[in-house]
């Protein structure tokens, strides 16, 4: 954050919004339930409350992922004057750069966003579920009152007014448990960080678990019943993975990509997906794709040709199946419960002929290694 206390900087940095609408009293009732008092500063005071330039104030709320705020608009509060001042000390006295300070403002920032939006969403989910039962139980020669547009827009804007009001109320209880659950996470993050082999590079393995013929599923699906699967797949892959101490990296609609740094985690995860999958009434079959090496890792995201060799075993494996690549096979090889099966050539875009093995759980005698899976 600049030092400089002179906020002298009053240009504006965007097109300007559009006309401002009259205040409405719900949503200034729930600003001051969430941030304690209403918004009463524009950009100037809190910047020079701060201590700090405009231009510098400015940059920390874009950071936070707010747009353009112009010159008298009241859009800042006290919670927003006591964040500004704590980054600007930790540039100041904790010595530690300004950009540094940004991009640690702009993981927290784009991980809240997603997190809050999650959240809304449950709960009006949660609402509307509620109100679905309600209606079940009720009257039934009363019609519903989402049976016309007068009363889906009415049943709408009280679905909104609970939803907002619910979110409100559970803030304080989930905040302690939000706290904790990032120290949690922050701590096996250092000990990931701890346990890097000295060059820096430590190998993973990468997998990616895909639902088969996802697009012609969802044509045959309502929206509500497309999302009930997505969420469905999403808590499924979540809880294997990490009951076998892996980590969900992301997930992206029909596609979960996950990371372990131990080989036997890692197809125990692969084949519990699979089973798990093709036993459940919900969801499609599904079919996992695994490589083995190093990855470059950015904003909680890796990359790298293990990724892309993953992601282009996972579209040429089989449904029901688990794709691994020769890296990753030689690991499995001596691991007991599991056998790796030899399979044809196959050219992936972007990497190449391979020849990957298909992974499968044994309980008995390995069997033979020149026995191939001609899939």
């Amino acid at each position: 954050m600049a030092l400089s206390s002179s906020p002298t900087d009053g240009s504006p940095d965007g097109p300007s919004p559009p006309p401002e609408l009259a205040p409405d009293p719900a949503l200034e009732a729930f600003e001051r339930a969430m941030l304690g008092r209403p918004a009463s500063m524009g950009r100037r005071e809190v910047s020079r409350g701060a201590g700090v330039s405009i231009r510098s104030a400015r940059k920390f709320w874009h950071a936070m992922g707010f747009p353009v705020v112009q010159e008298g608009d009241a859009m800042f509060t006290e919670a927003d004057l006591d964040a500004l001042s704590r980054v600007a000390a930790m540039v100041r006295e904790g010595d530690i750069p300004e950009e540094f300070a940004l991009a640690m403002t702009r993981a927290i920032a784009r991980t809240m966003d997603r997190l809050a939006a999650w959240q809304g969403q449950l709960v009006s989910e949660e609402i509307a579920r509620l109100r679905r039962g309600d209606a079940l139980e009720g009257d039934p020669d009363e019609p519903a009152d989402d049976t016309t547009p007068r009363g889906a827009a009415a049943t709408s804007t009280r679905d909104a007014e609970a939803a907002a009001a619910w979110l409100a109320e559970l803030s304080d209880e989930l905040e302690p448990l939000l706290v904790y659950v990032w120290r949690r996470q922050l701590t096996a993050t250092i000990q990931r960080l701890l346990t890097v082999e000295e060059d820096g590079s430590r190998a993973s393995v990468i997998g990616f678990a895909d639902l088969v013929n996802f697009t012609s599923v969802v044509r045959r699906l309502t929206e509500r019943d497309l999302a009930r699967m997505v969420q469905r797949f999403e808590d499924l892959c979540t809880d294997v993975v990490t009951a076998h101490g892996g980590r969900v990296v992301k997930t992206v609609g029909d596609e979960v990509l996950f990371q372990t740094f131990e080989v036997a985690p890692a197809a125990a995860i692969a084949l519990d997906l699979v089973e798990a999958m093709g036993e459940d009434d919900l969801l499609p079959s599904a079919r996992v794709g695994m490589a083995y090496g190093p990855v470059v890792r950015r904003l909680g995201d890796v990359f790298g040709t293990t990724v892309n060799r993953a992601s282009r075993l996972t579209a040429v494996a089989p449904p029901g199946g688990v794709f691994v690549d020769d890296a990753l096979a030689r690991l499995l090889e001596p691991l007991s419960g599991f056998s790796t099966l030899p399979t044809r050539p196959r050219a992936l875009r972007g990497i190449g002929e391979v020849a990957p093995s298909r992974l499968v759980r044994v309980t008995g005698v390995r069997r033979p290694a020149d026995v191939t899976a001609h899939v």
